[in-house]
C-alpha cells in the first residue's frame, strides 16, 4: 500500500493531469464551473462546464482549466475570479490538502487570496475569505 502511495505521488509530480469537478459543500452544494464568456460560478448539478483539468505546474501548484469552455480559472490582484484564454501567472493556484480531506486553492501570485463560493453559488473575492471558512473547501471528484 505504501508503494502505491509513492507511485501516485510520483505521477503527480511528473505532471499527470487530472479530470475532476471541484465540489464545495456550501449552501446546497456547488460545483465550480467555467462558462465560455469567462464567468466563474457555482452550479448545483454537474454539467459540461464544471469538468476541470487540474494540471501541476510546480510542486504543490496547479492550474484549473475548464475543458468545455477552453478557459483557465484565474484570479485578479483584487481577488476576483475570471476565465482566462491564455496561461499566465494569475492562473496558478497552490493546492493545499486540509485535515478534513478538502482542498483549498490559494492564488500563487497573490498569497492570502483563495477560491471561494458563496452559499448561493456566486464567487467570493479571494481577499474576503480565509482557508478556515467552509466556502473555500473543495472536494475534487
Amino acid at each position: 500500500n505504501k508503494r502505491e502511495d509513492g507511485e501516485r505521488d510520483g505521477q503527480y509530480l511528473l505532471g499527470i493531469k487530472r479530470l475532476r469537478r471541484l465540489y464545495c459543500n456550501v449552501g446546497i452544494g456547488f460545483h465550480i464551473q467555467v462558462l465560455p464568456n469567462g464567468k466563474i460560478t457555482g452550479v448545483h448539478n454537474e454539467n459540461k462546464y464544471s469538468l476541470l483539468e487540474i494540471s501541476p505546474v510546480e510542486r504543490g501548484v496547479v492550474t484549473l482549466y475548464g475543458i468545455r469552455s477552453g478557459l483557465f480559472i484565474a484570479m485578479s490582484d483584487k481577488g476576483k475570479l475570471y476565465g482566462s484564454g491564455s496561461y499566465r501567472d494569475d492562473c496558478k493556484f497552490k493546492e493545499n490538502l486540509l485535515a478534513n480531506n478538502y482542498n483549498v486553492y490559494e492564488s500563487a501570485s497573490y498569497p492570502g487570496m483563495y477560491i471561494a463560493l458563496s452559499k448561493i453559488g456566486k464567487t467570493k473575492r479571494g481577499n474576503r475569505v480565509t482557508p478556515t471558512m467552509t466556502n473555500t473547501h473543495f472536494l475534487p471528484r
